[in-house]
């Protein structure tokens, strides 16, 4: 089976690239997927890093950690929902429990496989990782993000995950952006209500929260990039200043960014109103990826409405 082609919006190759150039030791493993994880270019440029591992995700980070105790920085990159769900013991026991500086770009996440179906989406993947100890999730908006996020992986201590789209997502982030493993980003502040989003369901919420602010609402929007660890700080100052916390995620709202923010609200005593939108406990339904977020109202209309539930 052949996943359709990065177009080169999400800049793992560039970013590999120039992680190699600094001097890491990259190399790359990928079952099969250098294409569709749009790393053909890293590949044409360093053939020598690259191992393609066939249809083996869980040899593939097996294989990944028994590199990293050799000095190398090993990069997996293949489909979240496999690599987060049927690799999650080898992530647990070979990586993270041995603390092992394994990258792990997981892409094609939430619906974006579309027609695929259910047992391609990733709705699932930041739950089932969040728990395990030593492991940091990053969830970047755009390609540009992507970016700066894995530029930051350098001298980070400990694996990492990131959860990217197809390369589809719309610009967020201007080139050069800064972006901090852990610090959340600000986009506006809002005393009505305040959106903590993360991935691609940022931008939308962006759209949503200015149209709303331009007919005199406050509505303010977080990007939190990094839902493991997550900055408390950002959520509770947020709360401090609205009367309603929305969780935006295109992921189950169990176990996601939601969970992780209830559970500081929960632990802080916020008196601000928590509300998880995302997708509700189910296996998503088949279809284009733009008709699943109409239809789970994860793009600007359906977050829209989500808000102004709020501000009724």
């Amino acid at each position: 089976m052949m996943a359709e082609v990065f177009p080169d919006l999400l800049r793992p190759s560039d970013a590999l690239i120039d992680l190699t150039a600094e001097g890491e030791e990259i190399v790359l493993l990928s079952p099969d997927l250098v294409n569709s994880g749009g790393l053909s270019k890293f590949a044409e440029k360093h053939p020598d890093r690259v191992i393609n591992t066939g249809l083996s995700e869980q040899n593939t980070v097996s294989m990944a950690a028994g590199l990293a105790t050799t000095g190398m920085v090993p990069w997996v990159s293949g489909m979240a929902s496999f690599l987060a769900l049927l690799c999650n013991e080898q992530i647990r026991m070979d990586v993270a429990y041995c603390q092992q500086p394994v990258r792990i770009i997981g892409h094609h996440t939430g619906l974006s496989f579309g027609f695929y179906g259910s047992s391609h989406h990733a709705t699932e993947d930041i739950g089932a990782l969040r728990s395990i100890a030593n492991m940091t999730i990053i969830s970047p908006a755009d390609g540009n993000q992507q970016y700066a996020a894995m530029m930051a992986s350098r001298d980070y201590d400990g694996p990492l995950y990131y959860r990217t789209g197809r390369g589809r997502d719309p610009e967020v982030y201007a080139e050069g952006a800064p972006f901090v493993i852990g610090k959340a980003i600000e986009h506006m502040r809002g005393t009505d209500v305040t959106v903590i989003a993360c991935g691609m369901p940022l931008h939308p919420s962006i759209q949503a929260a200015t149209k709303l602010n331009a007919e005199g609402y406050s509505v303010g929007v977080i990007d939190m990039h990094t839902i493991k660890p997550l900055d408390v700080d950002a959520v509770l100052e947020a709360a401090s200043h609205s009367k309603v916390i929305l969780t935006v995620e295109e992921h189950n709202v169990l176990g996601g960014l939601g969970a992780a923010v209830a559970e500081v609200l929960a632990e802080n005593g916020s008196p601000a109103r928590l509300v998880r939108h995302g997708i509700k406990d189910e296996y998503s339904l088949i279809g284009p990826p733009t008709h699943l977020y109409q239809h789970y109202k994860l793009d600007e209309d359906g977050i829209e409405s989500v808000i102004r539930d709020q501000l009724a």
